[in-house]
Order: C-alpha cells, then sequence, then structure tokens
C-alpha cells in the first residue's frame, strides 16, 4: 500500500486532483483556505467525493502539513466473464486476471473492453471500450 501514496505538501494541492481523505482515494472539488492566525500557520479545507464510493468526504490540515496523495492508474482490460454481480478482467499490458463487482450504469457483456481505474488496491470500471 505505502508504493501507491505518495505525499504533497496542502497548499500546493488543485482541484481535479486526487487526495486521500480517511483512506480512501477521493477526487478534490473544493478548497478553501483560511488567513494565518496570529501564532498559528494559514489552514487549507479540502473537499472530496470518493472515486470508488462516491461519498462526499473533508478534512482540514495546515499548509505546509504533507497529505498523502494516491497514485490513480488508468488501464484497459477485456472482459473474459460476466456473472449477476461480478466481471472477471484480464488487464491488456500485464495480462493480470482480476474480478471488480459489475457497475450499475454501464451494461458490460464478455469479450468487451473496458477502461477501469485502479488506487489503494480497488479497481473500478469506469467506461465501456
Amino acid at each position: 500500500m505505502s508504493s501507491e501514496i505518495d505525499y504533497e505538501e496542502a497548499r500546493n494541492l488543485k482541484i481535479n486532483r486526487y487526495v486521500l481523505i480517511d483512506n480512501e482515494a477521493c477526487k478534490v472539488i473544493a478548497i478553501d483556505h483560511s488567513k494565518p492566525g496570529k501564532h498559528g500557520e494559514a489552514k487549507y479545507r479540502v473537499e472530496g467525493i470518493g472515486i470508488f464510493d462516491d461519498r462526499r468526504r473533508s478534512f482540514i490540515v495546515p499548509a505546509s502539513h504533507k497529505v498523502e496523495v494516491p497514485i490513480v492508474d488508468k488501464n484497459t482490460a477485456q472482459v473474459l466473464n460476466a456473472t449477476k454481480d461480478t466481471l472477471q478482467l484480464m488487464d491488456m499490458k500485464t495480462f493480470e486476471v482480476f474480478e471488480v463487482t459489475k457497475p450499475t450504469d454501464i451494461e458490460v457483456q464478455a469479450n468487451t473492453e473496458v477502461s477501469y481505474i485502479s488506487a489503494v488496491g480497488k479497481r473500478k470500471i469506469v467506461q465501456k471500450q
């Protein structure tokens, strides 16, 4: 898991990038910052939406502190087998075979290609090719 995570200062975060909030990979949707106080430093409030569960999360951190940033890979795979609620996929580059839950918004059948994202040990189908 540590090889799939990088560290970046909170002040360098940008909207539409990824950050780890509560050990979930999230896409940053809003960043608010406050001025430094008399004895403190500026604080950043970061809001994100989970890329695997679509839940909204947020956290507050000082500007100079490092936050965890997941390394998100986007790849293509071929569907080998489709069951009621899972899909068996084969990565097109590494030929690794793995299973993911079947998405509800995309109609996927066997022998089709799909794009998927992977981060912090989880995978999700994002679109049909």
